[in-house]
């Protein structure tokens, strides 16, 4: 496989084999993002469990410490006080019905994250099958099925993340930009590392945590040591 004049660069500057301390992973890892725009810190986590069994999933919310960099554009679906608090809030768009149609007619995404009352599920289910594919579906796991809509809209504002398990037991999450720097980027990845393992299932056998890799956008992967779990 050919690479970019950059991506070999920084293959160069470090061991690929070697798993370093958290801190000093992240400070490698900074030193791969040559792109001319502020890249994405992505921590992707191989769990050593099955993720076809029900009981062996692993799923959560959490809000970063420092935020994911990223400001996510919300779409709340209630109707009179909610959506007011919604509004006030600072949700980018609230509406019911109409919203709905919208997505339908004119095939709109222009959100990141939709919100609910669980009053307005029957309506948001009517288009279940545009919304699944995106990963838009509000769920009550992820608390964008509620009746606290403000809470949930000044959560995703503030950098709520979701994490989950994938069909090859990895999971991938943002957690920040590479102008956030060290110090800022270890609070995150230790305040989702911990959530992880907080999750680690009662069925779950042997080793939990299999490997830690973290990346920029376009630079290559950094082998994190990670021992608590």
């Amino acid at each position: 496989m050919k690479y970019g004049k950059n991506y070999s660069d920084s293959l160069k500057s470090y061991d690929k084999t070697k798993a370093y301390e958290p801190a000093e992973a992240i400070k490698v890892m900074l030193g791969t993002a040559k792109a001319k725009f502020d890249e994405t810190v992505e921590l992707h986590v191989r769990l050593g469990i099955d993720p076809r069994q029900a009981d062996q999933q692993v799923r959560g919310v959490l809000v970063l410490p420092n935020g994911t960099g990223k400001s996510k554009k919300v779409l709340v679906i209630a109707k009179g006080e909610r959506a007011d608090a919604a509004q006030a809030a600072g949700a980018d768009f609230v509406g019911a019905e109409e919203m709905i149609q919208k997505i339908q007619t004119e095939n709109w995404f222009g959100f990141d994250v939709m919100i609910t009352t669980p009053d307005m599920m029957g309506v948001v289910g009517r288009i279940g099958r545009l919304l699944g594919p995106k990963g838009l579906m509000p769920n009550p796991k992820s608390g964008t099925v509620t009746m606290d809509v403000a809470k949930a809209v000044a959560e995703v504002k503030a950098g709520k993340v979701e994490y989950r398990l994938d069909k090859t037991a990895i999971i991938h999450c943002p957690i920040g930009k590479k102008s956030f720097g060290q110090e800022k980027i270890l609070e995150n990845f230790n305040a989702l590392m911990e959530a992880i393992v907080k999750a680690k299932p009662a069925a779950a056998k042997g080793q939990y945590v299999k490997s830690v890799t973290l990346a920029s956008t376009m630079g290559p992967g950094v082998k994190v040591a990670y021992t608590k779990a």
